[in-house]
Formats: C-alpha cells, sequence, structure tokens
C-alpha cells in the first residue's frame, strides 16, 4: 500500500519520525529509519523515500526541532546517522520573577488583536501547564498598542525566524516599483509603523523597508538556514541611520492630560508638559498616526499637518457611514 501525504498522514508520519529519532540511543541510518517509521516502509521506491525523507528534515528544522547528524561508526564513514538529543528537545525548568510575569501577561495583551494573538494565547497556556502563571493585572493601567495590520507582516515573520530569502514587489511614494529580493535581518516597529531590515541581494547592500509600502505577496526564493543574521545588527539602529541624512521638521502638539505616551517619549515638552514639540520626516505619516488618538491629541502648527489630520479622520469618518453598529 503506498504512503499518502494528505495533512493527516503527513502529521503522523512527522511524529513518527520525531519519536524515532527522540529516543534512539545511538544514531539511525536512513536505511534503519525507513525500517521503523512505516510511512516510509511503504514508499513505493528508494527515490519517493528520500524525496520525502529530505523534506521531512527540512521541516522539522524550520520547526525549531534540532535534528543533528552524527557519525554512526567506523564502520558507517561515508553515510550520517540522524538523532535528536533529548536535552535539546525538551523544555527546562522554567523560573520567572515576579515583574517578568507582569510582562509576560502585558505581552499578551499587547498581541491580543493583531497578527500574532494565536501563538502570543498558545504561549501563555503552554506556560501554564508547566504551573507559570503570568500576571495579568500588574499592568492593568497600560495600554500597549502594536498594529500589524499589513499583509506582509506574517509572511516576513516566517522567513526571517526561518532565514529563508523572500521576494516582494515595492513601491515608494512617488516612485515606480519593482521586485526586491532580500535576507530577512530584522522586524521593528518605530513611529507607528514596521520596518524590515536586511540585505537587498538585487542592490549587493543593506536596505530598509516599509511594510506598508510592499504592494503585492510575498514570496520565499531560498531555502530555509541558507544565510545567517550579522552578529552585530541593530534594526532600530539602521533605520535610525537611514533618517539621518534626511531633513526634520517639527510639530507642535497639545496633548490631553495622561494620553500620547509614545508621542511624549519621542517629543520634547516644554513649561506646559501636555505641549510637545516633535520633530518628523514625513507629514503623512504622522498625520496617520496623530488621527489615531482621536481628541486626545490637537495639532497646533504646522497647519499643513493640522489639515492632513482632519483628511485621515474624515475619510475614516466616510469609510464608516452607513456601517452597521
Amino acid at each position: 500500500m503506498p504512503a499518502t501525504n494528505n495533512p493527516a498522514a503527513k502529521t503522523e508520519r512527522l511524529m513518527n519520525l520525531v519519536m524515532t529519532l527522540l529516543y534512539t540511543r545511538r544514531p539511525l541510518s536512513r536505511a534503519r529509519i525507513r525500517e521503523i517509521v512505516e510511512q516510509y516502509r511503504l514508499a513505493p521506491s528508494d527515490d519517493a523515500f528520500e524525496r520525502m525523507f529530505e523534506r521531512d528534515k527540512d521541516e522539522l528544522r524550520e520547526l525549531g526541532i534540532p535534528l543533528v547528524t552524527e557519525e554512526i561508526s567506523a564502520g558507517w564513514e561515508d553515510e550520517p546517522g540522524y538523532r535528536i538529543h533529548h536535552r535539546d528537545y525538551a523544555l527546562p525548568q522554567i523560573h520567572f520573577d515576579s515583574d517578568e510575569l507582569a510582562v509576560l501577561g502585558l505581552a499578551a495583551r499587547t498581541w491580543s488583536h493583531a497578527t500574532l494573538a494565536g501563538p502570543a494565547g498558545t504561549a501563555l497556556r503552554k506556560l501554564r501547564t508547566f504551573g507559570v502563571e503570568a500576571d495579568d493585572e500588574a499592568f492593568a493601567f497600560i495600554e500597549a498598542r502594536l498594529g500589524t495590520s499589513e499583509p506582509a507582516f506574517g509572511p516576513l515573520l516566517e522567513a526571517l525566524l526561518a532565514l529563508r530569502p523572500v521576494r516582494f514587489p515595492y513601491a515608494r511614494p512617488g516612485e515606480e516599483g519593482s521586485t526586491r529580493e532580500v535576507r530577512p535581518w530584522g522586524l521593528t516597529s518605530q513611529s507607528g509603523h514596521w520596518y524590515l531590515t536586511g540585505l537587498d541581494t538585487g542592490r549587493g547592500e543593506p536596505r530598509v523597508f516599509r511594510l506598508s509600502r510592499i504592494t503585492g505577496k510575498v514570496t520565499t526564493s531560498g531555502k530555509a538556514g541558507s544565510y545567517a543574521v550579522p552578529a552585530d545588527h541593530d534594526p532600530v539602529a539602521m533605520i535610525r541611520r537611514r533618517r539621518s541624512g534626511r531633513e526634520l521638521d517639527l510639530a507642535r502638539l497639545r496633548l490631553r492630560p495622561g494620553s500620547g505616551n509614545a508621542l511624549r517619549a519621542r517629543g520634547i515638552a516644554g513649561e506646559d508638559a501636555d505641549v510637545l514639540e516633535l520633530p518628523f520626516h514625513d507629514i503623512r505619516d504622522l498625520a496617520q498616526e496623530l488621527a489615531s488618538y482621536g481628541a486626545s491629541v490637537v495639532v497646533e502648527e504646522p497647519a499643513a499637518l493640522r489639515e492632513a489630520v482632519i483628511a485621515v479622520l474624515a475619510a475614516s469618518a466616510a469609510a464608516h457611514q452607513g456601517a452597521p453598529a
């Protein structure tokens, strides 16, 4: 009976492979693995088994399972053995201080309405099975916000974690778009926007890409683990260096007391703690960010920024005209 490759059969095959390699006392050859794992034994040919096994090895490594190759013995010099070390696979005993538990609770709330809501919830449930309870109340007065509405965020995060090159269409305002091939190095949020840092292989140099300017689908263009992120890479510093050569404008904002903490951290307060001077590069970017604060922020100057914020709010109101409550 030939081996099937539907999702259920594939999951069962991967589980059988993990259990086989996890509990063996010595590295196993391909031939021995084929004998033990039933789905491999049912493969219609040697070539079919080889293709299936190679795909499964790559998938396990992408999932973070530490599959390693080792020498079997002196008599098997030409063939590697495969094994998963229990010490690398098992979750160690976990201990958190009270402040660390509080941060875990805040992190879960931060992602509760974003792309990583599912993984954040899963992580907390796994911790609870080990007797770890995150403190959800310690930072109840903090409202953290991380928006990841850009469709490119999920695929880029997966590619970054797998160290897999990507390809995507990209266009700056006023410029004709082009396809970029990039080795992702980092994903970070700055001034209300998400940015990808990495090596633009087509241009042969490190570049910064704003996710909202990715105009189409992100696809992978290479194998997982095919490159390494530079050890000294700092995505925040890379973004700031890119901005340092651009001319800054200055906005004067009036904030509702107790609001706009992210703006206050970047701005300069005067005698009135609720009046803020905020340097900025792109008037449209800042207008979108300020509009998200609603009535909590008023733009006093420049007039062009105030009009841009009003335009964003008006467009939002128009888009919701007639929408169900």
